[in-house]
């Protein structure tokens, strides 16, 4: 996955984060108008709108964590 929440994937709990491909997409909309003329400088800071959320059930099962269903119904990846 091409996100930052590595840590799951190598056996953390859980991750919310912004998201990459928002991120991205972002960044390069930001260096399309300064380089069609906008200055950096008058451009506003933008907040994020979508957040990836990871749940690792297997860490959860080890260290004896139930993830009620509501909550991993939302997640944007479950790592067996």
């Amino acid at each position: 996955m091409h996100n930052d929440c590595g840590n799951v994937e190598r056996g953390g709990l859980m991750c919310y984060l912004p998201s990459s491909v928002e991120k991205y997409y972002c960044a390069a909309t930001y260096v399309d108008e300064v380089l069609k003329g906008a200055k950096a400088s008058e451009r506003p800071v933008e907040q994020p709108k979508k957040f990836d959320f990871l749940f690792n059930l297997k860490a959860a099962r080890q260290i004896g964590v139930t993830i009620p269903p509501n909550v991993l119904a939302r997640a944007t990846r479950i790592i067996q």
